[in-house]
């Protein structure tokens, strides 16, 4: 049987072979009991992790069911060789049929997954400090504590509060404002340009020309009352002059007070999206500050959880060297 500890991998050997074609009720009663579940089971071999970082690496392999270089090593070295003519004459007994498949391909060890084998591995679990000798009390439990948020921590690689999440959302909403804000503006070109078609060519940003619109609004009754309203928006009081004398000038068409009502309120719905993109984008830039600024104090600061695995894969690796 391979079981995968946060400390390193174990092979374990089924003494008794009638367990395991026993009916699952029998196979699981035997693994309640630490004294008959050791008469049944005992440990073959034992590979400690050589550091925090390569735990962290061979469960990350044991997650994605793919068998590592140190898994097929440790297999190899602690199982009978096989031959290519003959059948071999045991199983390895895995927790995953994907990790099955992987140590299948890659070293021809031939691997069962079921809930026999299941409920045994379920037993090594429950007895594992037993079966390896040296633990001290809450060393393994710190061993996969430590390893547990090593991996959840690699999973999650950008999760500062959620804020990528937020992020997310804000730049899909930008991108879809910018399609419809464009849009809207066209539709204000066209419907005010029949009342007033040269003011396009006066000003080409568009905001700028929603904003025109609602303070020029009949072009008929402009004056030069008006210039301190057209300097504020175009910031040139030339420009300023120009719309003014572009409008004495306009071949456009007299518009209804009616008409003017519904291009000036859709004018106020197409700026206030506009000046609403413009703060959304703000916001965008400060959360991003934010995350970046985050992620480097995060990278940057002691994490304990390496530190309690490292102590213990050191711990592992001394017992281990003893007992050999």
């Amino acid at each position: 049987m391979l079981f995968e500890s946060s400390s390193g991998y174990g092979l374990f050997e089924t003494l008794d072979l009638d367990v395991v074609g026993q009916a699952l009720e029998k196979v699981q009663e035997t693994t309640q009991s630490a004294d008959k579940f050791g008469k049944v089971v005992k440990l073959h071999g034992f590979k400690p992790f050589t550091s925090a970082a390569n735990a962290l690496e061979q469960i990350n392999c044991v997650s994605e069911g793919v068998a590592s270089e140190d898994l097929q090593n440790f297999l190899e070295q602690n199982l009978p060789k096989l031959k290519d003519s003959k059948k071999a004459k045991f199983q390895l007994g895995v927790a995953d049929s994907k990790l099955g498949n992987s140590i299948v391909e890659t070293t021809k060890i031939p691997c069962v997954c079921n809930d026999h084998v299941g409920e045994i591995i379920r037993g090594i679990r429950a007895h594992f400090t037993k079966f390896v000798k040296g633990f001290k009390g809450g060393d393994y439990e710190k061993a996969q504590l430590g390893l547990a948020h090593s991996y959840s921590r690699a999973k999650v690689k950008f999760n500062v509060n959620r804020s990528d999440n937020m992020i997310i959302q804000a730049i899909a909403l930008i991108d879809t404002l910018d399609k419809d804000i464009n849009t809207f503006i066209m539709r204000v070109r066209e419907w005010y340009g029949w009342h007033f078609p040269e003011l396009v060519k006066v000003v080409n940003d568009n905001y700028m020309y929603a904003r025109l619109a609602l303070v020029i609004k009949d072009k008929a009754t402009l004056t030069d009352e008006a210039m301190p309203a057209l300097k504020e928006i175009t910031g040139d009081e030339d420009k300023a002059k120009e719309v003014i004398e572009a409008a004495k000038a306009s071949m456009g068409q007299d518009i209804s007070p009616v008409d003017m009502i519904n291009i000036e309120s859709f004018a106020k719905r197409v700026i206030s999206l506009a000046e609403y993109r413009t703060s959304l984008h703000n916001y965008l830039n400060n959360k991003m500050s934010v995350v970046s600024i985050s992620k480097r104090a995060t990278n940057a600061r002691t994490d304990q959880s390496p530190m309690i695995l490292s102590q213990f894969v050191g711990l592992m690796i001394m017992i281990h060297q003893s007992q050999t």
